[in-house]
C-alpha cells in the first residue's frame, strides 16, 4: 500500500504522506508555478514534473533524489513551408508543445522509456529517462490526425497513455475527440479502436465514427489488460476485447458524465467514477459530491457519499485527478476547488486531508 501521494496543482506539486495513520502535506516544489502533470517511475525512483510557463512555455523537471533538474521537453519537428493545417474552427494547428498532458513508463524491459502526450496531438518517446525526445511520426503523419477536434482544450490532445504489461510494445493512446489508438510495434504503424461508442455532439453520419469519440479518460486493469474503461464525453463504456469494441454503460446514477475513471488492479469488474453535469455546468449533480463505484462490470453502481460535501459542492475533477494505488483498497481524488480526499476502503467511506490547496490537475499514487 502506498503511503505518499503526488499532487500537481496550479500554484505547485505537493507531496502528501501518511504518518501513523493520519495523511499531512510533507513538502512543496515549484511553489506558485502551474504544475499541469507529474509522473513518478518505480522503476528508477525519478520523479517527473511538466510546468506550463503560460508566454515563457511549457518545461520538464526530473527529480532523482538530489533535487530537481530541467530536462528536455518535447518538442515538434519545423512545421514544412507551406502546409496549411486548420482546425474544426479554421485556426492553424501549432506544431509546437502547447501542453503535456499524459506521462506514462514503459514497460520494465526498457527501464529507460518514458512516453508523453501533448496538446496539439503529438505523442513523444524518450529512451534516456528524459534526457531527450523523439515525436512519434507514424501517429503525427497519420493522415487521420487532422480530423481529430479537440475537446475541452483548444487543441486535440493525447491524454491517457497505456502500455501493455504483457508486452511493452504494444501502447493505447487516447485523444480528445480523436478517440483510442493502438500500436503493437512500438508506434511504427497505428491502428483505431472504439467501435461501439457513441458521440451525441457531432452530425449523425459520425455519431459511430471511433474518431469522433470525445474519450474523456481511458483505463485499463493491470491484471485483466484486454477490459478497458472509458469515461466520454457523453457516457461511460467498457471494453472486454482490448478496445476493439465497447458497450455502453446507462445505469450510471447520478450522472454519466466525468473525466476520471480508475479501475481495481487485479478486479476488471470494478471501476469508479466522479461524475458530474456535463457541458455548461460542469458542476457535481445537486451540488453533492460523490464518487461512484461498479463492481459487477457496470451492471449497477454505488454513490459513495460517506465523507464527502453534500451540499454546496462545487468540486469538478479532472482525467488525472482520481487514482487507485496498487492493493485496489487505496483512492485518492483532488478537485478544482483544492480539495484532497483519501480513501482506505475502496471509496466506502472518505476522509478530507485539505481543502485550501490550489486547483488540483492530478493526483497520483508514488
Amino acid at each position: 500500500m502506498s503511503d505518499e501521494i503526488v499532487v500537481s496543482t496550479r500554484k505547485g506539486l505537493f507531496r502528501v504522506v501518511c504518518k501513523g495513520g493520519l495523511w499531512e502535506i510533507a513538502s512543496v516544489g515549484f511553489l506558485g508555478d502551474n504544475v499541469s502533470l507529474a509522473l513518478t517511475d518505480p522503476r528508477s525512483g525519478y520523479v517527473y514534473a511538466a510546468l506550463d510557463h503560460g508566454h515563457f512555455g511549457v518545461k520538464l523537471h526530473r527529480s532523482t533524489g538530489d533535487g530537481w533538474h530541467e530536462v528536455a521537453a518535447p518538442a515538434y519537428p519545423e512545421k514544412p513551408e507551406g502546409l496549411d493545417e486548420k482546425d474544426m474552427w479554421g485556426r492553424p494547428i501549432p506544431w509546437s508543445t502547447q501542453r503535456i498532458w499524459a506521462l506514462a513508463t514503459g514497460g520494465a524491459d526498457e527501464p529507460g522509456v518514458i512516453w508523453c502526450g501533448t496538446l496539439p496531438g503529438g505523442l513523444f518517446r524518450s529512451e534516456d529517462h528524459g534526457d531527450s525526445w523523439t515525436i512519434v511520426n507514424a501517429l503525427w503523419e497519420h493522415p487521420k490526425r487532422t480530423q481529430w477536434m479537440g475537446g475541452g482544450a483548444d487543441w486535440p490532445g493525447i491524454h491517457s497513455i497505456i502500455v501493455d504489461p504483457r508486452n511493452s510494445r504494444r501502447v493505447w493512446v487516447a485523444v480528445s475527440t480523436g478517440g483510442i489508438w493502438f500500436t503493437e510495434d512500438a508506434g511504427e504503424s497505428w491502428s483505431q479502436r472504439g467501435a461501439g461508442m457513441r458521440a451525441e455532439h457531432v452530425p449523425p453520419d459520425l455519431t459511430h465514427d471511433p474518431i469522433a469519440q470525445d474519450v474523456h479518460r481511458l483505463a485499463q486493469c493491470p491484471a485483466a489488460p484486454e477490459r478497458m474503461w472509458v469515461q466520454h464525453h457523453n457516457g461511460i463504456f467498457v471494453s472486454s476485447d482490448e478496445g476493439r469494441t465497447f458497450r455502453e454503460i446507462t445505469e450510471a446514477l447520478p450522472s454519466a458524465f466525468g473525466f476520471a475513471v480508475v479501475v481495481h488492479p487485479r478486479d476488471p469488474d470494478t471501476a469508479w467514477f466522479v461524475p458530474g453535469i456535463k457541458d455548461e455546468k460542469r458542476i457535481p449533480c445537486g451540488g453533492r459530491l460523490v464518487v461512484t463505484r461498479t463492481r459487477d462490470g457496470g451492471k449497477s453502481f454505488d454513490m459513495l457519499t460517506n465523507g464527502l460535501p453534500q451540499s454546496h459542492a462545487y468540486d469538478l475533477v479532472y482525467r488525472h485527478g482520481l487514482a487507485v494505488d496498487a492493493t485496489g483498497d487505496r483512492l485518492t481524488f483532488g478537485s478544482t476547488t483544492g480539495g484532497l480526499w483519501i480513501s482506505e476502503d475502496q471509496g466506502d467511506s472518505w476522509q478530507c486531508v485539505t481543502h485550501t490547496l490550489p486547483p488540483i490537475y492530478a493526483v497520483h499514487f508514488a
